[in-house]
Parts: structure tokens; C-alpha cells; sequence
């Protein structure tokens, strides 16, 4: 799919004093940032609900500009490692970190600074029913008290960026789920969040919709150089988001080509759980070679096992 607006006009970066462009300011620019630190980052984590371990020595890293796929069945633990990331629940051991800050045992008041780092998809979309669209994104601003012309200039970039610049006035009851989607994208990348997590975005999605969502995460990866955790159980979705990338042409236009016959260096990776454990981290190429029985079946779609956890 080729994206008709121009590199500067989907560039969510700082240029504050250059009113003609369309970037979207941030104190923080990405150059200022030690980028060999992990942006987010699972040391040996243990998570118990009731008298059942959810998670077990649960490790992993990631990268500013790269996606990790969390796969897993049902009741896997992929959802109580959005929360941990948040800070909605506490590991029982082990330690979560933010851009090198060990928050595992932040309080409140402490979050809230990590959590403007951080934005998230719902899998419900999580729209305000009676807001439109255009309030739905601005709602963190407005919250901020920030003066409306800055408000507008970000929602008008936010929402070229996911292809809505049309819709701001309509309600959510008024989009298509695809375009809900799109708009709760729009919304957890307000304010420039260097991480972006995302509940199952393409779920009950049609297949061009799905395609859609999947080519704005795969923008965000390679030219906003965003951390995304994608939890998903849809492998075509898996397939696309790792074997395709984002291109700018000569004449500045955005294109999400598939790899095909050429080398891709798709900053992609993907997390496998079962019953709260890792049993896979690496490449999709690696992914769909391995021998586990329990990985093909899971690569099939074919019916297996439940966890006996919850997640």
C-alpha cells in the first residue's frame, strides 16, 4: 500500500520552530537517548494469580525500533506482561525495566512519569463513546492543559498519519472497526511515546483492514524508531509484520513493501510462551523451522492443548 503523504508530514519528531512541517514536538528528541539500552526489559520474572504461576523466569529485551511479537494459547501470560509493563501488577520476583529504570516496585506517583513514555492499543479499541474522534486523540492533551492551537497541530498530524484527517468530527459509533483501530493508534502515539504496546490490533479484522493496521505498526518500527510489544495469535498478521518493511521513495512518498526475493533486515522478533515459560525467542524464520510440536501446531492453527494458566 503506498502512503500519499510526504516523509515530513508522517514524521512524529521535533521540529518545534518549523511551523511548515508537520512533526510533532518532544523534549526528548531520539538522539538525546542511549539507545543500547533496552526499552524495555524482563529479568527472570515470576508472577503468581491465587495459587497459579502465570509467569515462570519470564526474560527478555526490547530495542528502540523493533517489534516483539508475544505469542502464546490462551491463559499464556501475554496480557499480564502488558500490565507488569504498565505497572498494573507487580512481579512477585524479578524485575521490570524501563529504558534502564528498574520500576518493579514504583509506586503510583512514580508511574505516572513512566507511563507518559508508554502508549497503548487496546483490543477493544477503548474509545470514549461520546467523544469524536478528534477528542478521543487530543484527550491526554487536553488533560495537559495545553493550548488548543498546539492541540489541533498535533491532532491534525496524528490523524494524517493513520489516514483519518476526514473523520475528526464523527463518533466512534459512526467508524468501521478497522477505523477505530486506527484511531486508538492515532491515540497511544500522542505526545511521541517512545513505547507503544498493542493488544491484539488486528483481531476480527477483514484481511485488508488487518493489513492496514499491521502497515502502521511496521511505520512506527522504521521510521519513528518506536519500541512495540504486539500481542497477537494470528499468524498472518506475524507473517506480515516480519517479512515486510517501510521505504521512502525519491519523491518522499511512504511505501510498506513485502520482502520477496530481496534481503530484509525486518527489526522484528518474536517471544513464544507456554504455560507461563518461554519456549521461543528469535526470528520468524527460526520460528517456523523449530521442531516443537507445540509451535507447529500453533503455526497450523490447528487445536492445542489449553494453558492451565491465566493470563
Amino acid at each position: 500500500m503506498i502512503f500519499e503523504a510526504e516523509v515530513p508530514e508522517t514524521t512524529i519528531s521535533s521540529q518545534p520552530d518549523s511551523p511548515e512541517k508537520t512533526e510533532v514536538s518532544s523534549s526528548d528528541p531520539v538522539e538525546s537517548q542511549n539507545l543500547s539500552v533496552p526499552a524495555v526489559e524482563f529479568r527472570d520474572v515470576d508472577f503468581f494469580f491465587d495459587d497459579e504461576k502465570v509467569l515462570d523466569g519470564v526474560s527478555f529485551a526490547v530495542m528502540r525500533g523493533e517489534i516483539k511479537i508475544i505469542l502464546s494459547g490462551s491463559g499464556g501470560g501475554k496480557s499480564t506482561i502488558l500490565k507488569l509493563i504498565l505497572g498494573l501488577l507487580k512481579p512477585d520476583e524479578g524485575q521490570v525495566l524501563i529504558e534502564g529504570e528498574d520500576i518493579t516496585n514504583y509506586d503510583e506517583s512514580q508511574l505516572k512519569t513512566v507511563r507518559d513514555k508508554i502508549g497503548m492499543v487496546f483490543q477493544e479499541g477503548g474509545l470514549f463513546d461520546s467523544l469524536s474522534v478528534y477528542d478521543n486523540v487530543a484527550y491526554r492533551l487536553h488533560e495537559e492543559d495545553l493550548p488548543e492551537e498546539d492541540v489541533e497541530r498535533e491532532v491534525s498530524l496524528l490523524l494524517g498519519f493513520v489516514n483519518l484527517e476526514n473523520e475528526t468530527d464523527k463518533l466512534p459509533n459512526e467508524l468501521s472497526g478497522g477505523m477505530q483501530k486506527r484511531v486508538g493508534i492515532a491515540r497511544a502515539i500522542v505526545g511521541n511515546p517512545r513505547i507503544v504496546l498493542l493488544d491484539e490490533p488486528t483481531v476480527a479484522l477483514d484481511p485488508p483492514t488487518a493489513a492496514t493496521i499491521s502497515e502502521l505498526i511496521i511505520r512506527l518500527r522504521d521510521l519513528e524508531s518506536v519500541a512495540s510489544i504486539l500481542v497477537t495469535h494470528e499468524m498472518d498478521t506475524v507473517k506480515y509484520i516480519t517479512s515486510a518493511y517501510a521505504a521512502v521513495s525519491e519523491k518522499g512518498e511512504v511505501t510498506v513493501e513485502e520482502e520477496g526475493d530481496n534481503f530484509c533486515l525486518s527489526n522484528t522478533k518474536i517471544l513464544m510462551l507456554r504455560e507461563g515459560r518461554v519456549i521461543f525467542s528469535g526470528t520468524n524464520e527460526e520460528f517456523v523451522q523449530s521442531e516443537d510440536p507445540y509451535i507447529q501446531k500453533f503455526i497450523s492453527g490447528t487445536e492445542m492443548e489449553p494453558d492451565h494458566t491465566t493470563a
